[in-house]
């Protein structure tokens, strides 16, 4: 199947108007995981951990919206593996599009791919989403009518907000539509021929970095990257969808001050659809996930190939195909001719399932060398519409990270002024300035030869001094909470991980230190400097301490945690993080604080219409409270009935300077010491076998054991998601009836319930609660009557 001859047909009926009621939709049944979106979701919010949201699929998000006779921007359905049941209060137009579904429109079955008029009063009813695919889409003519949140309607359901309540849909939920009183109705259809290709085996197109070989991985790592079958992890969602394959070939030991492992590097912002090695474990990151993170990233979906992410299911297979950003952009051009009902010369047609020879490029665009006055500037692409700038050498320096503040102020003052029109993100990380772009108002080629002209303009950073605020932060040290992630993290995740079971104890040890005290006097003298924002969600400072003797160096989890606590405290590599929300996490807990983000209400720590708390430059300072009373100070915080403590003041890099010169030799001693446990720790990882941690995690291909049969006349129940059995509801020799609950899945973070197709007797249970089950498999064997 190719996408490049698709069309829209269209004809010409007429609307009864008389039958108008209630623009509304009711929610009968909410289905698993439905959601409103729209696209393109969030923009210009990357550099403060907002992330688009917007449709998995954009294509057949796009599409249903086509076909609905919408605008690009309407707000619409967003169905995961199993719908909804609505009832539908008015005579409008829908369209369904993406992965096969059961659907029917008053009982009886509803095409997919074209129009459909519906009357008042229509009971619209999903079932599962069948064999392939894991996505649908609703579109309603006129898009669901809600409130924008931060310039879009998309759901984020991890910040709760967007959408509805900023939530997956209930029963009882009422969506306000528009009723269609236009008095005609434009009937529209996708030829069978150009409805998009759903699998089990998918061929995704990237570009090659930001991150590659030999900085990071072997050439022959990239090779087996390129070379191998991906399997999708039950574990993914919208943040991410984690792989398995083979293991990385790392190019080096090690991330030096940035971690222990070869994947940890100084934070930078991340691209939506980048695949983001955490640890040894692959992550293709989806549009709720993080902005900014310190892990490498080996090669980026192309914008045009963004929507496979949204179908893939658990137990799929991938092989990446690579090809060059010339052909990206021909991909993409072709895509929205389609969507937007236009043809494009023969010459223009380029088949999407068409190999492509294994391209030598470089992940490296460009590199300006260090001479005298000038670092050393790298100019990585990161897909088809970001562009990752890198200063200096691979190391905590304050100087790197303001001369990224001089570079984007730059970018911002042309922006402003009409000069760059097409930036849509400018996002910081620690010694890189991530840029996310519109490469049909700015081309990729003009946007570097503009960045490379600007160091010829930029001022000297030397004397720099930019406005810091002191912010007083309470802590909790060791908070239950941060006690609670550790031991979930030693039951479901790793048990033997050199972090376990104490955090502060393996901050203690890594760094040479005396004793748990001095690991707690360091956290509560230090101040640490906000660098970037976003590191996990939400406005969550990425900070370093000023002084480096306060600068505690830990590793990252390998592999992460799936839960921390909301505005928890952590350190990894050299750096502190609160956490803006509960999500997964890699730093080392040390304790927990108030909110980092306040959604709807405003106060004097929450002002000028920014629920964010922190701000690029600020230093953080940490005081001891106990933990009931943080309790009531983060319950007060949000109405603005506990506020902090925040004094204005100055940064200044040259001053900055001159305190490391005086210090030099105080600094040296420390950072010795501390060199010295930090390889001793790992010489200990070596010893006990602890330093090359891997999942021993094999999803099975999905079928049957070979010894099972089928009797005549019984009835054999399948799961058609990947996932593990949560629980496990009934036994052997059990009567079941029809719709009876037999077990409860968990795949992609959601539950499934396995029912009871027909009644009689279990006569084979075959999974236990904790096994890994995979698509399609026989799992129970019911005998009628």
């Amino acid at each position: 199947m190719t996408l490049l001859d698709m069309e829209i047909t269209m004809s010409e009926k007429t609307l009864d108007t008389n039958k108008i009621a209630a623009p509304t939709i009711d929610v009968l049944v909410p289905g698993i995981q439905t959601t409103i979106q729209d696209y393109p979701g969030r923009r210009g919010y990357w550099n403060i951990g907002v992330p688009p949201s917007g449709p998995m699929d954009n294509l057949a998000f796009r599409l249903a919206n086509r076909l609905a006779g919408n605008e690009e921007g309407q707000a619409a359905i967003e169905i995961t593996f199993a719908g909804p049941t609505l009832r539908i209060n008015c005579d409008t137009v829908i369209a369904v599009t993406g992965a096969p579904i059961e659907v029917n429109l008053n009982g009886k079955p509803l095409a997919q791919w074209k129009s459909h008029e519906v009357a008042a009063g229509a009971l619209l009813t999903f079932g599962d989403v069948l064999d392939q695919g894991s996505r649908a889409y609703l579109a309603i003519q006129g898009g669901i009518q809600i409130p924008d949140y931060l310039g879009s309607k998309a759901t984020f359901m991890l910040g709760q907000f967007g959408g509805h309540e900023g939530r997956i849909l209930q029963t009882g939920d009422v969506l306000n539509i528009v009723a269609d009183n236009h008095g005609s109705y434009v009937a529209r259809e996708l030829p069978q021929v150009s409805i998009p290709h759903y699998t089990h085996h998918w061929e995704i197109a990237v570009l090659y970095g930001p991150h590659g070989a030999p900085d990071f991985f072997t050439e022959e790592g990239v090779a087996d990257f390129f070379a191998a079958d991906w399997t999708v992890h039950h574990n993914s969602d919208r943040t991410g969808v984690r792989l398995i394959g083979p293991k990385p070939k790392w190019a080096r030991t090690d991330g030096g001050e940035a971690g222990l492992h070869p994947s940890n590097v100084h934070d930078v912002a991340y691209s939506i659809g980048a695949v983001d090695f955490t640890g040894d474990l692959p992550v293709i990151l989806g549009p709720d996930g993080p902005s900014l993170g310190g892990f490498v990233c080996l090669v980026t979906l192309v914008h045009a190939e963004l929507w496979k992410m949204g179908q893939l299911r658990p137990g799929d297979r991938i092989t990446f195909r690579r090809i060059s950003a010339g052909e990206a952009a021909t991909l993409e051009a072709v895509q929205d001719a389609l969507i937007s009902d236009l043809r494009l010369p023969e010459a223009a047609s380029v088949s999407t399932s068409a190999k492509v020879a294994a391209t030598t490029d470089s992940p490296i665009l460009h590199t300006i060398p260090e001479s005298s006055g000038q670092v050393q500037v790298v100019y990585r692409q990161g897909g088809d519409r970001n562009l990752l700038v890198e200063y200096g050498p691979m190391m905590l320096d304050f100087n790197l990270r303001f001369r990224v503040h001089v570079l984007m102020e730059w970018l911002q003052q042309a922006v402003e002024s009409g000069d760059l029109p097409g930036i849509i993100d400018l996002t910081p990380g620690i010694r890189s300035l991530h840029i996310r772009f519109d490469a049909k108002l700015l081309p990729r080629k003009r946007l570097l030869d503009t960045l490379i002209t600007a160091e010829k303009q930029l001022p000297a950073i030397e004397n720099v001094e930019v406005p810091t605020r002191i912010v007083h932060l309470p802590l909790s040290w060791n908070d239950s909470s941060v006690q609670l992630a550790m031991k979930k993290y030693m039951q479901s995740v790793r048990k033997d991980a050199p972090w376990n079971p104490d955090n502060i104890e393996f901050i203690r040890r890594i760094n040479g230190l005396d004793s748990i005290d001095e690991v707690r006097r360091i956290v509560f003298d230090a101040s640490y400097l906000v660098m970037g924002l976003g590191d996990v969600y939400l406005g969550a400072p990425l900070g370093t301490p000023v002084d480096p003797r306060h600068r505690l160096v830990t590793t990252k989890y390998n592999p992460a945690r799936t839960w921390t606590p909301e505005n928890a405290v952590g350190i990894g590599g050299a750096y502190m993080c609160v956490y803006g929300m509960e999500s997964p996490g890699g730093y080392q807990l040390v304790g927990r604080t108030v909110q980092m983000w306040n959604t709807h209400v405003q106060t004097k720590d929450f002002r000028e219409g920014k629920p964010w708390l922190l701000r690029f430059f600020d230093q953080v300072r940490f005081y001891p409270v106990t933990e009931a009373e943080l309790v009531e100070m983060r319950r007060d915080f949000p109405s603005g009935k506990f506020t902090l403590r925040i004094e204005e003041d100055r940064f200044s890099l040259k001053q900055y300077n001159d305190f490391l010169e005086e210090n030099a030799a105080s600094i040296d001693t420390f950072r010795t010491k501390q060199k010295a446990a930090y390889i001793a720790e790992r010489e200990r990882w070596k010893a006990e076998g602890q330093e090359n941690y891997t999942t021993s995690e094999i999803l099975e291909d999905g079928s049957a054991p070979a010894d099972i049969t089928i009797p005549a006349g019984a009835h054999a129940v399948h799961t058609h998601v990947t996932g593990i059995v949560w629980k496990l509801l009934v036994s052997e020799g059990q009567r079941v009836n029809v719709g009876d609950d037999l077990a409860v899945l968990e795949s992609m973070k959601m539950e499934f319930t396995i029912s009871a197709p027909v009644s009689g007797v279990l006569r084979r249970v075959l999974c236990k609660a904790g096994s890994k089950v995979s698509a399609r498999q026989v799992l129970f064997v019911i005998e009628g009557g």
